[in-house]
C-alpha cells in the first residue's frame, strides 16, 4: 500500500465532512446533522477502505502470477533443452543408420 493511497483515502474522509457539513449548514440546524455528518464519514471511509483492500488484493494475485510465468518460462526452458539433447541423439543415430546404409548400397 501507498502513501498516496492513504493520502487519497484522508482527502476522501475529510471532503465528505466538508461537503455535507456544508450541504447540511444552509439548512435550519437540528441535533440530526451531527447524525448525517458522521454517517457520511464512516461511508466514505468504508468505502477507501474497501478500495485500499482490492487494490492489495490485486498486487497479491499480481504477484502470484508473476511467480508462476517465472516458474513456467524456467519449466520450459529445461524441457527445451533436454529435447534438445534427444533430438540431437535421435539424429546422430539416424545420420549413422544413413551412412551404413549409403555405404551398403555403393558395395
Amino acid at each position: 500500500m501507498d502513501p498516496r493511497d492513504i493520502v487519497f483515502s484522508i482527502v476522501m474522509v475529510v471532503s465528505s465532512f466538508v461537503l455535507t457539513y456544508e450541504w447540511l449548514g444552509r439548512f435550519k440546524y437540528s441535533s440530526a446533522n451531527s447524525l448525517i455528518i458522521l454517517s457520511a464519514i464512516v461511508m466514505v471511509g468504508a468505502l477507501a477502505a474497501m478500495i485500499l483492500s482490492v487494490d492489495i488484493r490485486l498486487r497479491r494475485i499480481e504477484k502470484t502470477l508473476d511467480e508462476k510465468e517465472r516458474s513456467l518460462r524456467i519449466n520450459v526452458q529445461s524441457i527445451e533443452s533436454s529435447m534438445d539433447k534427444k533430438m540431437n541423439e535421435v539424429i546422430s543415430v539416424v545420420d549413422e543408420a544413413m551412412d551404413v546404409f549409403n555405404r551398403r548400397s555403393y558395395r
